[in-house]
């Protein structure tokens, strides 16, 4: 057997030494009565040396249920010392003492630790598994180039200089959105892809400046169509890694998860949706109801006993912090004993607090939490509030799985600020078909109401995975563009090579692009994609390890025309 000393233990005439590999733990037993020179050896071993051990495997007097091997042990006869090693920095074991900046700066270190091994490996078996199902549908895979053009939509460019064309530069993919179009434009009627790409966005847990995608496009399909082969697809990767049979997914408009949870992707392991107040509560003299756009609140069931008034205030402040930025939280107390205690109890009877009650459907020992304000602003609020008593309450179970369709996005959103269209996808993406002509021929106000024929599947309050069926027709797609605030001069250059091949006999077409870290991840009830990406970056885009981005050469700068002015 090879691998690395994970401990070794000294018992005078007997050695333990448990020796990791890729495959797990096994224990080597070195008797020094018998061999006085491998005895020595054994001596020498330190931490993470790397040995090879021949011997005779025989049963262990004293076994480990927690180990594979644990009923086995290894008498080892010829002991080889391949390599020595420092002492770690951090203990490479299951539960580290390691921070994690101090294992991004020694990966290589921190891969050997089983959970991330197993991590890597679990994202190695979901590949091949999504390659198998995707072939076993007719699908090809097709790589697409990773140095394209650069387009002002989305996130931010990485850019690459091009040393032959001096003062002009690659971009790396976003995603091979405009390719797979091409593709589908080719004849090549079902694309898919394992791929990178690459955005220059501000990070958090389940963001890389550098993330795969599964990438996938169909010609000749309906939304009906790509929903069933993708909902196949998820289905199978859950029953095959981690044998979970997902039922059929529900679907609810867009329209109808921001009503009800303040979010476009519902976490539905609870419910706690939202219920609304405006007809109950206003002209009572509470002038913070009086003058909101909108009371909205979520019952939190039997949780009355268990927030004391000072459990509350520490609710209410996390709520006023500047990440959520609410002013206030009203609260109404329905206690075992029928009766009703809440924080605006001088403004409202008890016969006022009990419509408020029936409302919500609550019974006795639950707990309303009420927010008011500006709409939209009140909504995303309580979809914070609604997912912390998720976690208080326990009812974010990882190993408890709620798929779900998010139909019937809006095609464009309205900026203030810029007093532009932004594309709520991209700009590809197709109106349902009955907006089409409203998106040819209407006016301003009709633009706001254009519904995408779009769809995210979103699993546990995550987006997994996000598609719609393209645009088709050049006159269509200029119309969007020019909707987007493109002029007809940017709009050829930016993407005059697709418009172009429309001409061509371009077939309907649509797909869909899974976060590949992230599925992963998800699938795996942890939070962060980082231990599912072998070399991650940190939460400021570096790689700590070898230390990247990092400054480069003059005669590379003079090579590449770019003077760097700081």
């Amino acid at each position: 057997m090879c691998g690395w000393v994970q401990i070794s233990r000294d018992f005078g005439a007997l050695t333990f030494v448990d020796l990791r590999d890729r495959y797990g733990i096994t224990q080597l037993v070195f008797n020094a009565e018998d061999d006085a020179t491998l005895a020595e050896q054994v001596r020498k071993l330190g931490r993470e040396y790397v040995i090879a051990a021949t011997g005779t495997v025989r049963e262990r007097s004293s076994k480990n249920p927690n180990r594979a091997t644990g009923d086995v042990e290894i008498e080892v006869k010829t002991l080889e010392i391949l390599n020595v090693s420092k002492v770690p920095p951090f203990t490479i074991e299951d539960d580290t003492d390691g921070g994690d900046d101090i294992r991004m700066r020694y990966r290589y270190l921190d891969l050997r630790r089983n959970p991330v091994q197993q991590n890597i490996i679990f994202r190695s078996r979901a590949a091949l598994e999504t390659r198998n199902f995707l072939s076993s549908m007719n699908f090809v895979e097709v790589e697409t180039p990773f140095l394209i053009k650069s387009t002002p939509e989305g996130a931010r460019d990485f850019v690459v200089p091009s040393r032959m064309n001096a003062g002009q530069f690659y971009a790396l993919p976003q995603s091979p959105q405009t390719f797979k179009q091409l593709l589908m434009v080719s004849g090549f009627d079902r694309y898919f892809q394992i791929v990178k790409c690459f955005r220059d966005e501000d990070l958090r847990a389940d963001r890389q400046p550098e993330f795969t995608q599964i990438d996938c496009e169909m010609s000749f399909v309906t939304q009906e169509d790509i929903l069933q082969t993708f909902e196949a697809l998820t289905k199978h990767l859950f029953k095959e890694l981690i044998g979970v049979e997902l039922p059929t997914f529900p679907r609810m408009t867009y329209d109808e998860a921001m009503l009800r949870y303040g979010s476009d992707k519902p976490d539905l392991r609870f419910d706690m949706s939202f219920v609304e107040l405006n007809d109950l509560v206003k002209g009572k003299g509470f002038s913070v109801f009086d003058e909101a756009e909108l009371i909205v609140g979520i019952n939190a069931t039997g949780q009355a006993t268990k927030y004391s008034n000072k459990d509350i205030k520490d609710l209410t402040e996390w709520m006023k912090r500047p990440q959520i930025g609410a002013k206030g939280l009203v609260t109404v107390k329905y206690e075992e004993d029928g009766s009703i205690k809440s924080s605006v109890g001088k403004f409202y009877s008890d016969e006022d607090l009990k419509t408020w009650l029936d409302q919500f459907g609550a019974v006795p020992g639950d707990l309303l939490l009420i927010l008011s304000g500006e709409t939209e602003r009140t909504r995303k609020q309580l979809s914070e509030l609604r997912l912390e008593m998720g976690n208080r309450m326990g009812l974010r179970r990882a190993n408890d799985f709620k798929p779900l369709w998010v139909l019937d996005f809006p095609l464009l959103e309205w900026d203030e600020d810029a007093q532009r269209f932004f594309a709520m996808h991209h700009p590809f993406t197709s109106p349902k078909k009955e907006d089409v002509a409203k998106m040819l021929n209407g006016d301003h106000e009709t633009m706001k109401n254009l519904r995408a024929d779009a769809y995210d599947l979103v699993l546990n309050g995550v987006e997994i995975g996000g598609g719609s069926i393209r645009i088709f027709d050049r006159e269509l797609q200029a119309k969007n563009f020019k909707l987007l605030g493109f002029t007809n001069e940017e709009a050829e250059n930016q993407f005059g090579f697709l418009m172009g091949a429309f001409e061509f006999g371009a077939p309907p077409h649509g797909g869909i692009a899974f976060g590949f870290d992230r599925l992963c991840s998800v699938m795996n009830g942890q939070n962060s994609i980082r231990d599912f990406i072998a070399f991650p970056k940190n939460n400021q885009g570096r790689d700590v390890m070898i230390d990247a981005p990092s400054e480069i050469h003059d005669a590379q700068l003079k090579e590449l025309s770019i003077e760097v002015k700081l």
